[in-house]
């Protein structure tokens, strides 16, 4: 299921890390992915029951993105 927020919201919504660019709802590889990607780090956030989770602690990175990146 794709993500379906107001628009108005995703406008004003950002990613919590210190660039804090703008989210776009799902994944590059995954469009209906229930996440919102951030358009800098590639930062993915749960939206759970509607609600984004923008916590740091709470997203996951890309597995193009590794450790020794």
């Amino acid at each position: 299921m794709a993500v379906q927020l107001d628009p108005q919201l995703l406008d004003i919504l950002a990613c919590p890390s210190e660039d804090h660019a703008a989210l776009r709802p799902g994944t590059p590889d995954d469009p209906d992915a229930d996440v919102l990607t951030c358009t800098s780090c590639g930062r993915q956030y749960p939206v759970t029951d509607g609600i984004p989770v923008l916590l740091l602690d709470e997203a996951t990175r890309p597995e193009s993105q590794t450790a020794d990146e």
